[in-house]
């Protein structure tokens, strides 16, 4: 809960597999940093074979990390200056900035531990904890579900059902809904 309002997430793992997609949702209290989420992807593969990762803040912004086996995640942000507002978009939008966010973070916690100087951003700033500008709108590889049916622009474009309609194209929407 922050300042009285509560702060949806949703987070799932679309795993490729001989017979198709599996779909589960995922608990991301465990997850820090972008490899934290790879390693996670990883655990749910099949035979090193493709993991997507979606992850929503309701109605906010939607973040899509691919894992292919051991190489790096590729990652995409539909709207990253209101994702770097939050915890997990801000991992994402970190590594797509090549900020430091560990560096943020020392800045922010004082020695006995406790958060202090946090700034306070409003609905209409673009900047992330560190005072930084981060570009709004989409941001990261729009292309990587391209070779799965869903083009950059067509990425681009989904909304707030963004989730179902990326599980629909790869075929697995209802295998998604079982677990929603």
């Amino acid at each position: 809960m922050t300042s009285g309002r509560v702060t949806v997430y949703f987070a799932a793992l679309l795993a490729r597999t001989e017979d198709g997609w599996e779909a589960s949702d995922t608990d991301l209290d465990n997850v820090e940093t972008l490899a934290d989420l790879a390693d996670l992807a990883r655990e749910a593969a099949v035979d090193e074979d493709t993991v997507l990762v979606y992850i929503e803040q309701e109605e906010a912004w939607f973040g899509l990390v691919r894992v292919d086996g051991e190489d790096d995640p590729r990652t995409y942000v539909s709207d990253a200056a209101a994702a770097a507002r939050s915890s997990y978009g801000a991992m994402l939008t970190d590594e797509l900035t090549d900020r430091d966010a560990e560096a943020d973070l020392d800045r922010l916690v004082d020695l006995d531990g406790t958060e202090d100087g946090e700034p306070e951003l409003g609905d209409d700033d673009d900047t992330d904890a560190s005072g930084e500008a981060v570009p709004p709108g989409p941001l990261g590889d729009a292309e990587l579900v391209a070779d799965l049916g869903i083009s950059a622009r067509e990425l681009r474009a989904l909304g707030e059902d963004a989730l179902s309609e990326i599980a629909d194209a790869l075929g697995c929407g209802e295998v998604l809904e079982a677990v929603r």
